[in-house]
């Protein structure tokens, strides 16, 4: 008969073995019942809406049975945003009340086969909040900052880069310039397209093109050479210390893509961001093959087939998977381990449609991830911060983490209903782009 574990303690203590005797059967003890009482239920799951800037924000709280136990997780999905809290309240809600709050990986798991259809956004957002809302409690119970329970730091801030735009040539230099004043060493650079609906920048004048139709018009050739010539006068007025970037958002044709990044190669680019749309990953090896150009890729992603096919043929050099994206911070940090494995760095996406607690996220992995990148930055304003209290904090182009307990952010949940969702004509969708002759392009 197999003896019980109390029999063996008694056994021990009584014999007095290792010099420990019976204060090792009441230190055990202790730490059972302590291990009991730390273990704490979820109540309720919710989710807070608000729009205090442009950008539509989810956040999923999780109450526990513990007095004043609770965290937060970003779940924003704003081109659907309406669908967060339904997904969240009428669907996880009822799979996770009960449950201990101490099981992040299995809760994870359980919610991500719940629906038995995965790694749609909507379902990822939605995992997402309620992860990244368990790593909070799971901060606060132990209090600390999440970095320090995934390991601690590797660095101490987060070097950043900010985003640079004009509607022509003079414009954008002088915004990098700005930020070059302010610290930062590396800029994102865009610029507008005369008569056309450019990305990440003021739309600019100039003669109209004549197209078959009356919606925003792109043209691709236009496009890369004013890019180009972008590059090549942004090298040349900012110097060679500053690290340039560039976002090419999927809008090319594989080839015109692979032809664009070699055409970079002589700027010394840090990086170029997201060169082909997900349905297209199979040029990346043409890319690879005829340049040296740091490619950054994922902000679209949803399933891990899409990353990690590049990550493991070291196809890229920069994961940007958007974390909430993905279904949180626990699948995130896979991927950094993942990448890290092929010398794949971090850049991960964090833009205007990103809550502070999801920034928070982002920095906590920036900081553990020996194979961090480059952050991403877009600044909260007081909007925002009226609301979300504990924002990381930005200094000399670094992003520094609040040093509190959990993602060390807490919410105004009053001040956030005076700021609901606005409706607008997409309700938060992204409008039609298209060609001369009335083709939708991809974006």
């Amino acid at each position: 008969m197999p003896i019980h574990r109390r029999e063996l303690l008694k056994s021990i203590a009584g014999a007095g073995a290792w010099g420990l005797g019976a204060p090792l059967l009441a230190a055990q003890e202790t730490a059972t019942a302590t291990r009991g009482l730390a273990s704490p239920r979820i109540e309720d799951v919710s989710v807070i809406e608000c729009q205090p800037e442009g950008a539509r924000l989810s956040v999923v709280k999780i109450t526990t049975d513990q007095d004043g136990l609770y965290g937060y997780g970003c779940a924003t999905f704003t081109q659907r945003a309406d669908l967060i809290k339904p997904a969240v309240e009428r669907y996880l809600k009822p799979f996770l009340l009960g449950k201990t709050t101490d099981r992040i990986e299995d809760i994870w798991q359980s919610c991500y086969d719940s629906s038995y259809w995965k790694n749609g956004p909507v379902l990822n957002n939605a995992i997402s909040g309620v992860d990244e809302a368990l790593w909070d409690i799971k901060g606060r119970q132990a209090g600390m900052p999440v970095y320090q329970l995934a390991g601690g730091k590797c660095r101490e801030a987060v070097d950043t880069y900010g985003h640079a735009e004009g509607a022509d040539f003079p414009e954008v230099v002088a915004s990098a310039k700005q930020y070059m004043a302010q610290g930062f060493r590396n800029v994102r650079v865009q610029v507008g397209l005369p008569g056309m609906a450019g990305y990440g920048s003021s739309h600019s004048g100039g003669t109209d093109v004549k197209a078959l139709h009356n919606k925003p018009l792109f043209e691709p050739a236009y496009d890369m050479r004013r890019s180009l010539k972008l590059l090549e006068i942004c090298r040349r007025e900012l110097g060679e210390e500053v690290g340039l970037l560039h976002d090419m958002h999927e809008r090319l044709t594989p080839n015109e893509a692979v032809q664009f990044c070699k055409e970079a190669e002589q700027y010394d680019m840090f990086f170029l961001e997201d060169p082909l749309s997900p349905e297209d990953l199979g040029y990346f090896r043409q890319i690879r093959e005829n340049c040296a150009t740091p490619i950054a890729m994922g902000e679209l992603f949803n399933n891990p087939h899409e990353w990690q096919p590049l990550i493991e043929s070291r196809l890229i050099d920069y994961i940007r998977v958007h974390l909430s994206q993905a279904g949180g911070f626990s699948p995130s940090r896979k991927i950094a381990v993942l990448a890290e494995a092929y010398g794949v760095k971090t850049a991960w996406h964090g833009p205007g449609d990103l809550s502070p607690v999801g920034q928070a996220a982002n920095i906590t992995l920036d900081l553990v991830s020996y194979n961090f990148g480059i952050q991403e930055y877009t600044p909260f304003g007081e909007p925002t911060q009226a609301i979300f209290h504990g924002c990381p904090q930005m200094r000399d182009g670094y992003f520094w983490i609040n040093e509190k307990p959990g993602w060390g952010i807490e919410i105004d949940e009053k001040e956030a209903a005076r700021m609901p969702y606005r409706q607008s004509p997409l309700n938060g969708g992204w409008g039609e782009i298209r060609l001369r002759d009335g083709t939708v392009i991809k974006q």
